[in-house]
């Protein structure tokens, strides 16, 4: 997808501050973040949203990216929040399916 900025991160075109790399998935800093740490987890494959994740091994790989970016953090320990948002109403602002990786202060509940 040439005009998904999600799309054009991942192949390295705009540049992002990239904190994970491989060959399923990137997981790069928020440009808007709402925690002291928040990352997005992105596959590098274009799916428009969580909803159409079909292949268990991508979703995993997007889980395991998560955890893996909360150890690097430091947030293992104190806990975290790994987030989908799905649709318009439940906050999908960039049509590519995207984990957020969200800790570094407690979270409330519920949310948003």
């Amino acid at each position: 997808m040439d005009d998904c900025i999600f799309c054009r991160i991942a192949s390295g075109e705009i540049p992002a501050q990239i904190v994970h790399s491989d060959d399923r998935v990137v997981a790069f800093e928020d440009v808007n973040p709402q925690a002291p740490v928040h990352v997005l987890v992105i596959p590098r494959q274009h799916v428009d949203s969580a909803r159409e994740l079909e292949d268990p091994d991508l979703l995993a790989a997007l889980f395991a990216a998560g955890h893996q970016v909360a150890d690097q953090k430091g947030i293992s320990k104190s806990g975290y929040r790994l987030v989908f948002n799905i649709g318009p109403d439940g906050g999908q602002t960039v049509l590519h399916a995207h984990l957020h990786v969200l800790g570094g202060r407690p979270m409330t509940w519920p949310p948003g």
